[in-house]
């Protein structure tokens, strides 16, 4: 039997091409038709055009471009074809395709990467399964910016810190990546903010305004200047939207520097300093039945407990980060990077059954040496980072701190040390590497007489090597194989979650197998790839609901992650003198039927159910098209099969089918760059959930995402 999600796909790629075909068929055979659209675009930027267009005046083109993709993951440096990994790379102008506001809908286009929004503010992030175990919050995944750790030494990634326009790119590494990155199992991703935008010796401005649904308002302001030896841009970014529920609300202040500073023609200091005032509203879970009645409702009230509204859930996040790197070149092929970071969260959550206040400092180091010789690349190192948290937990009265009930200081160490071999042979490409890890940790409970003593959770050293080879068939297409180990120790979340007690758990690890192919084909037209994996994961830590909604965890037997990735990006149109300059499609697909192994809880036995929290099937496909009067149009279609709600698999949540348009003009007018855009969100109008509260109590388990909604804004550089 087919899949749905194969037929969703079919249906999808066909519609397009047959609008493809009906518009040329237009353009071509109708001059009157594009005299028409032509007018149009004159009158609808008439204001814009009386600025003048000299022979400067420039048209944007393709912002899916089939240029050479380099990629850095592994100390690789190569072209992303070549690389003997499962590496994608998201460009500055893919992730400007949608709206300027989050990044759900740019990580969603990549085949097993998932990305969910409980609510505005409130992201989940996994790569090929690794959501089993993230209520909330980007575990199991480790997340660098610049090379530099933004995940802490507690396993959590503050990621709804980071402001979309901040990013000029980010490299998505999936499936185990703990050879080099140190504690995960579902991958790592690479954020960069590239200063280097502006000509040497010129500044440039650059401001954004977005209006939408829900009193939505997002506006950024960039200032970048770039001489001969120094590079640095300042940013100021302001978000707010009132959210589509009760009790979803959000607003974030952010402001951001970067420098890049030559010190010499061997040394090169970098620099990232950024400041986020972060508050969001937690509307939390409701049953399937309020959300097919009454979508915008928050949790409500029981007999025993409050509901969101009444105890004004919601979380507070105010962090000051700021992390250097040290490049240096000592000559006759080899190098080092080495960096350093300290950072201060202030964080208040006002929950259902407690109001939780924590304050955590966090710094650590990082440092790469790099020797080059002949065909030989060698790279080894180290990192090491050090939480300090203090918890504070109170009665929640309302919003406000009530009577104490548990005062915790929390410290946790992780290091690792590394090394890796990156080989180069005629057309083959070998890379070997290896890690040691360890992570250590110890509480104490100030409040508790009796137990107001250091207690310690220390993993053994954990061994993580990785092997791959990649195979140059000819000169646009490769093989490739990955072997590689995983590891990922409980995060701070974890062992101390919500209840408020301390869990004894022990890492979960798992080998990974894969293969795959890439490469480009039609004279760089078309860009594919293509890999299945089996990832057999131990020890698996799973979430767990107590009768209060609260969450906690234990290690639960393991699960068997075999799955089929396809992704490819084509041209179907790329000539200068058409109406329609350029039209891309491209198409991912993620066939992920993971099932439970061994997994037994109390008397009830899971092996062989479906793993929760994961759709089997998603496919999506975006299509970009560019026209001659700087008009250009970005359509994306997401095919999401049901997804598992319960270990027991006795609740699911329905598959949605989920449209997004973006409309524009973009041009270049002299010395200033102008976008206007228009857009809208999930045009069919579904009523579906972008982040389900898994094994939830009370039936609680949807967070109903927005329906239709628009969004529109100008962005102007000079």
């Amino acid at each position: 039997m087919i899949p749905a999600i194969v037929f969703y796909g079919i249906v999808s790629c066909v519609a397009t091409l047959l609008l493809y075909v009906f518009i040329a068929a237009l353009v071509s055979n109708s001059t009157a038709f594009y005299k028409k659209l032509k007018a149009l675009s004159f009158l609808l930027f008439f204001s814009f055009k009386l600025l003048g267009q000299t022979d400067s005046t420039k048209n944007f083109n393709d912002t899916a471009t089939l240029e050479t993709v380099t990629v850095i993951a592994f100390g690789g440096t190569r072209n992303w074809k070549d690389a003997p990994a499962a590496i994608v790379l998201i460009n500055k102008n893919q992730l400007q395709r949608f709206d300027n506001k989050t990044l759900v809908p740019v990580f969603n286009t990549v085949a097993g990467v998932r990305m969910e929004e409980r609510s505005p503010g409130s992201y989940r992030l996994s790569i090929r399964g690794s959501l089993l175990r993230s209520p909330f919050g980007v575990r199991n995944i480790k997340v660098y910016w610049n090379d530099i750790p933004l995940t802490d030494a507690g396993g959590n990634t503050y990621l709804n810190l980071v402001d979309i326009s901040q990013l000029s790119s980010i490299e998505i590494i999936k499936g185990p990546a703990s050879s080099m990155y140190g504690a995960n199992t579902g991958g790592a991703v690479l954020l960069k903010s590239n200063p280097y935008s502006s000509p040497k010796g010129n500044n440039k401005i650059s401001a954004n305004i977005e209006k939408g649904s829900y009193s939505l308002f997002n506006e950024q302001i960039n200032y970048n200047h770039q001489t001969k030896n120094l590079c640095f841009s300042l940013q100021q970014s302001h978000y707010q939207n009132d959210g589509y529920r009760q009790q979803s609300a959000m607003r974030k202040d952010a402001i951001q520097g970067d420098l890049n500073w030559n010190i010499s023609n061997k040394e090169t200091l970098s620099a990232l300093l950024f400041y986020t005032n972060l508050y969001y509203e937690t509307p939390g879970g409701i049953t399937k039945q309020q959300m097919d009645s009454l979508p915008t409702l928050a949790r409500q009230p029981t007999a025993t407990l409050p509901g969101a509204v009444e105890q004004n859930a919601g979380v507070y996040n105010k962090t000051g980060f700021a992390g250097f790197s040290l490049h240096s070149n000592f000559g006759r092929g080899w190098s080092n990077t080495t960096s350093a970071t300290i950072n201060h969260t202030d964080f208040k959550n006002p929950f259902i059954t407690n109001y939780e206040h924590r304050k955590e400092l966090n710094y650590g180091a990082r440092t790469v040496f790099e020797m080059n010789c002949l065909k030989v690349k060698w790279l080894t190192g180290a990192e090491w980072q050090q939480n300090i948290s203090h918890i504070n937990n109170y009665t929640n009265n309302s919003g406000k701190p009530g009577s104490l009930m548990y005062d915790d200081e929390v410290h946790v160490a992780q290091y690792f040390l590394f090394t890796q071999f990156n080989v180069q042979f005629d057309k083959l490409t070998a890379q070997a590497g290896i890690s040691a890890n360890q992570q250590l940790l110890k509480y104490n409970r100030v409040s508790d007489s009796i137990y107001n003593y250091w207690q310690h959770q220390n993993t053994n050293i954990l061994i993580a090597p990785r092997f791959s080879l990649l195979y140059n068939i000819n000169k646009t297409v490769s093989l490739y194989g990955i072997v590689s180990k995983g590891f990922s120790p409980p995060t701070l979340a974890e062992v101390r979650p919500s209840t408020n007690q301390f869990y004894d758990l022990q890492p979960e690890y798992g080998w990974n197998i894969e293969g795959g192919i890439k490469g480009t084909a039609l004279h760089n037209r078309f860009k594919f790839d293509a890999s299945v994996y089996s990832f057999n994961l131990q020890h698996a830590i799973v979430q767990q609901t107590d009768s209060t909604g609260a969450g906690y965890f234990t290690n639960a037997g393991g699960t068997k992650q075999n799955g089929l990735e396809i992704w490819f990006n084509i041209y179907l149109i790329r000539n200068d003198h058409q109406f329609i300059k350029s039209l891309t499609l491209a198409n991912s697909f993620a066939y992920q039927p993971y099932i439970f192994n061994n997994y037994i809880s109390g008397v009830k036995n899971y092996s062989g159910n479906h793993l929760t929290g994961v759709p089997k099937n998603v496919n999506v496909t975006t299509l970009d098209v560019y026209t001659k009067p700087s008009i250009y149009l970005t359509a994306n279609f997401n095919y999401t099969s049901s997804i598992p709600l319960t270990d027991a698999n006795d609740v699911y949540a329905d598959g949605y089918k989920l449209l997004q348009l973006k409309i524009g003009y973009k041009k270049q007018l002299n010395k200033i760059v102008l976008d206007i855009f228009f857009g809208a969100d999930n045009l069919l109008n579904e009523t579906y959930s972008l982040g389900n509260d898994l094994n939830a109590a009370g039936g609680r388990y949807f967070n109903p995402a927005p329906q239709r909604n628009y969004f529109a804004g100008i962005s102007i550089g000079f």
